[in-house]
């Protein structure tokens, strides 16, 4: 008998929750003269949280997660469902585990050319996984934006957090942030994360 898989059966393993990247940086740049500055910040903040907020409620909050989620599993789902006849088969689903097994063999196969393929890593791995988006989510990034601690954030909340992470990338405060300024602020932030923790008193 063919298994199908239905809908609500594919879940949450199907889909990788977004990675929520910081307003600003270099796809602020919207006149592409290297250099950002606060108006470019601010205005890229206001199309990221006009993203974010999926519901458009004027709210970044677990609403908007799950409907973002719920739409990705609809997606992924039609992506599989090749005939559309509402369930996937078995072929079907081993037919998108071919191609995905086909691109990761190619994407590896490129990096190894490049001689991009770091000491000690698995091959395809990026960033810091789920658990780093779920830190950035909850407890890093998007934890802090929420001042007010209402679990949801507003969009003066995510504009004054973005602001924020500006102005401490504008090393000379002269409005601006430079290419320089960033990677000199990518760099203070990796060294921090790297250091380890101060154990408590």
């Amino acid at each position: 008998m063919t298994k199908k898989i239905s809908l609500f059966a594919l879940g949450a393993a199907l889909i990788a929750v977004p990675v929520l990247a910081a307003p600003g940086g270099a796809k602020a740049d919207t006149d592409g003269n290297g250099t950002l500055t606060r108006a470019e910040a601010q205005a890229h903040a206001a199309q990221r949280f006009d993203k974010m907020d999926f519901n458009k409620d004027g709210r970044i909050d677990a609403a908007d997660r799950t409907a973002k989620r719920v739409e990705m599993q609809a997606k992924k789902f039609t992506a599989l469902d090749t005939d559309g006849n509402g369930s996937i088969s078995q072929a079907e689903w081993n037919n998108q585990g071919a191609e995905r097994a086909a691109k990761r063999a190619e994407r590896v196969a490129k990096r190894a050319e490049a001689g991009e393929a770091g000491e000690g890593k698995r091959p395809g791995m990026r960033g810091h996984g789920k658990r780093g988006v779920r830190h950035a989510m909850h407890g890093g990034m998007m934890g802090k934006a929420d001042t007010n601690g209402d679990k949801a954030i507003s969009q003066a909340e995510f504009q004054t957090a973005a602001l924020a992470r500006f102005d401490a990338s504008d090393a000379n405060k002269d409005g601006q942030v430079t290419a320089e300024e960033r990677k000199a602020q990518r760099g203070e932030w990796r060294a921090k994360r790297a250091a380890p923790a101060t154990p408590a008193s």
